[in-house]
């Protein structure tokens, strides 16, 4: 057999096998112990030293096609295995859920819902951001100056320094929504940002990641008793009870201006936390008046329009409604914990029918 017709033969059965058995055998078949081209390298020594040099460099370039068709074709049937195991094993997650329902949602996702079921009667929108930030949206427009601590490496991460000076980070509050949602619209504005935020700080009640839900009001009338019945409105719901007592105390936040820390009623009785009864004081949330730089900074005129804004932990309030002492449990993917604070797959949180 000459080498053209040995090369071609063997690439034709390459090309011809049908799954990566039938590629084996014709590996084997050419390249193996006793294979054909292999028996023809054997052959080398009883050739001349020209004839050798010729013929052998001749036998390794056909070798080297043989092999390098060999795996392309074997990556090609991979793929083609590949796909059709996808077809034959897919899933129509449309389908009702058959048998027992294992799973569980998690307290995040189901405060997560039930908050903005809360807001949403309250007529407010749901608002979202990216994770990664500019200094601008993270902190100028929220009338942080420079020096202030939250801009320090040791509460912030920072990504690495662009060529013109400047550094990303991960957002440290969902506040940045705030300022891109007045930048893109105009008064009346209504809307919750829900979403996950970053600091560098962890023990019991702080973690590196974390979520939060913030919210603003921006219109020509807004005053602070908005802002007060609002806040009474959803802890009334929030916390299922008929009425909750609230305190607000004056506080200091770049950003507001009036600000108030604000402290719900509470008792205390073998170690599970009440709200709505009791003599003692639970502080819940910041809020205050939009601060008129940050009503600058959102492309409006603080003198024709004002508003107010709040924020707290989605974590947090979860860990006081359904009694979680170690916020670091949220994100340890435990089983065993995921079954005992969880909640049933179906059972989706609304006014009507019940939030928890």
């Amino acid at each position: 057999m000459s080498l053209e017709t040995l090369e071609q033969d063997t690439l034709a059965q390459v090309n011809a096998a049908a799954d990566e058995a039938a590629l084996e055998a014709v590996r084997v078949a050419a390249l193996g112990k006793k294979g054909t081209i292999s028996e023809q390298m054997k052959g080398l020594g009883a050739l001349s030293p020209d004839e050798r040099k010729s013929f052998g460099a001749a036998l390794n370039l056909i070798k080297d096609k043989v092999s390098d068709a060999i795996a392309s074709r074997k990556a090609a049937l991979a793929d083609k295995a590949l796909n059709e195991r996808l077809a034959r094993e897919t899933v129509d997650v449309t389908l009702p859920a058959r048998g027992e329902l294992k799973g569980t949602i998690h307290p995040v996702s189901q405060v997560w819902e039930e908050i903005v079921q809360i807001f949403g009667d309250l007529g407010f929108a749901v608002a979202e951001g990216p994770h990664i930030e500019d200094d601008f949206h993270n902190f100028d427009a929220l009338n942080m100056p420079p020096e202030h601590p939250a801009r320090q490496e040791h509460d912030t991460f920072y990504f690495h320094e662009k060529p013109d000076g400047s550094r990303m980070v991960l957002r440290t509050h969902t506040s940045p929504v705030q300022i891109r949602t007045m930048l893109s619209q105009k008064p009346p504005i209504r809307i919750i940002a829900p979403g996950r935020t970053f600091r560098s700080d962890s023990d019991m009640t702080h973690t590196p990641m974390f979520n939060q839900v913030e919210a603003l009001v921006i219109d020509e009338s807004t005053h602070m008793g908005h802002l007060k019945w609002v806040l009474h409105e959803f802890c009334k719901a929030f916390f299922e009870v008929n009425d909750v007592k609230m305190r607000f105390r004056a506080s200091h936040f770049p950003f507001t201006e009036p600000s108030m820390e604000v402290d719900i009623q509470c008792s205390w009785k073998d170690g599970q936390v009440k709200i709505g009864e009791g003599n003692s004081w639970l502080e819940i949330l910041g809020s205050g008046m939009v601060h008129p730089n940050v009503i600058k900074a959102g492309g409006h005129d603080p003198a024709k329009v004002q508003g107010f804004a709040f924020g707290m932990g989605i974590d947090r309030v979860a860990m006081l409604k359904y009694g979680i002492p170690d916020l670091r449990a949220f994100f340890e993917s435990d089983l065993r914990w995921l079954r005992h604070y969880g909640f049933k797959s179906l059972q989706v949180p609304t006014l009507a029918g019940g939030l928890s």
